[in-house]
């Protein structure tokens, strides 16, 4: 049988207890072909790119697979997992399919957590060939939070090292507990993106099969804030804000009909400068990057 590394960056959270306790029940007991490395990221807070780094160097398996420590492997997950990293030598990744529960009150979070079911090579579960991470140099830890170190590397992975497959294993993402502020947070990601528009130039999301997203009209809301200021753009500058702010808080709440109002409405307003000042502190940074050969 195939040598397998499981490996999960963890920064603590509770639900690693019931990710191991999962893949211990279906695991072969005697533990021969297959080794679980568990990488505590909890203290240094390196990031995840860091952490996977560390785990696969620690690995002896042909194939490396990355869990995230908050998510849940089906029942029958080892079973297909075998199954999926049968595959020919041109393939150099296999990505479990992952399931988001719905929740009885869709938030704004839990809606941005569903959309991992439908993301492209997501390392929330992941499996590569470990000569494809020695190929590419594994993640590239200038990507400091869990956003977009996973496209980066898969982008990488196609072009160097052979295809990348979807399995059939299942793994379960829950939707966790946080503040109803966090999409203010999420926004420090806009900097990680900035990186990769440096790396990878015009086109960067068609390459690295990411959505557009909404920071165009962010800087057009953004722009219309800051025009305000000039009293004779004033009165077009507010509408053009308003309208582009209306728009946004409507997508959201109809994305999210359980999300708060208030917090909806506030986050509305901040979210789009707070997206470009990302934007443009990551460009700064990366300025000086070369462009990927």
């Amino acid at each position: 049988m195939t040598k397998v590394s499981i490996v999960v960056p963890t920064v603590g959270r509770a639900s690693l207890h019931d990710l191991l306790k999962r893949l211990k029940e279906q695991l072969p007991r005697n533990g021969n072909g297959v080794e679980v490395i568990v990488v505590d990221d909890s203290a240094s807070r390196r990031g995840p790119a860091a952490a996977r780094n560390e785990g696969w160097h620690k690995a002896t398996g042909e194939w490396v697979v990355f869990l995230d420590d908050d998510v849940l492997p089906g029942y029958t997950w080892w079973h297909y997992l075998q199954e999926d990293l049968d595959q020919p030598p041109d393939v150099a990744g296999v990505q479990g399919q992952i399931v988001v529960p719905n929740g009885h009150r869709q938030t704004d979070w839990s809606a941005n957590t569903q959309r991992l079911s439908a993301a492209a090579w997501a390392t929330a579960d992941m499996a590569y060939r470990r000569s494809a991470l020695q190929a590419v140099g594994g993640f590239d830890e200038r990507f400091p939070r869990a956003y977009r170190e996973d496209a980066d590397l898969a982008f990488r992975v196609r072009r160097a090292a052979g295809r990348l497959v979807l399995g059939r294993r299942r793994t379960v993402h829950p939707v966790r507990q946080e503040s109803r502020w966090i999409s203010l947070k999420t926004q420090r990601g806009n900097a990680d993106d900035a990186l990769l528009r440096r790396l990878y130039g015009p086109g960067w999301q068609r390459r690295l099969s990411v959505p557009c997203g909404r920071r165009p009209v962010h800087f057009l809301t953004t722009a219309a804030l800051l025009t305000m200021a000039v009293p004779r753009w004033r009165k077009p500058a507010m509408l053009v804000w308003a309208a582009t702010t209306a728009e946004f808080a409507s997508t959201r709440k109809r994305n999210a009909p359980g999300e708060p109002l208030p917090s909806l409405i506030a986050t509305s307003v901040l979210i789009p400068p707070l997206a470009v000042a990302y934007w443009l502190r990551g460009w700064w940074t990366h300025r000086k990057t070369p462009r990927w050969r």
